[in-house]
């Protein structure tokens, strides 16, 4: 048996453990109140996905960033986000999947950030006319 590895039960409470962090935080929980109105749901798509980052199942079949893109997030919560996912990641897994929990979860952030944010809306004249 890999040591190393999370069990599903540690994949759980972090999922748990963080959302707890989440709701507890004046500045994400609107966000997640207004979007989330099935808990239990949420925490187990959250958990396949995470099962599957972390041991390879094939539980979570989704995507995230199309989900995420239509919230009203800005780039700040992204960084309150992952503060909070280290620390539960930190606390609940072995130290090697930790470490790849928050790598993946950085990189999403960072991926996310620049699908939503790199590209301000353009307010000024058309550059071209519409053919007639």
């Amino acid at each position: 048996m890999n040591t190393h590895l999370p069990t599903e039960e540690q994949i759980a409470e972090m999922v748990r453990r963080f959302y707890r962090q989440v709701l507890a935080d004046d500045r994400l929980r609107p966000i997640f109140d207004a979007a989330i109105t099935d808990w239990d749901t949420h925490h187990r798509v959250v958990q396949d996905f995470w099962s599957r980052t972390l041991l390879d199942t094939d539980r979570y079949r989704g995507h995230p960033y199309p989900v995420h893109a239509q919230l009203p997030l800005q780039p700040e919560h992204f960084d309150i986000w992952l503060e909070l996912f280290r620390k539960a990641a930190r606390e609940v897994l072995p130290a090697d999947s930790a470490a790849r929990a928050i790598a993946r979860a950085e990189h999403m952030a960072e991926s996310f950030k620049a699908g939503m944010f790199s590209f301000p809306r353009y307010e000024g004249p058309k550059l071209w006319k519409p053919a007639r």
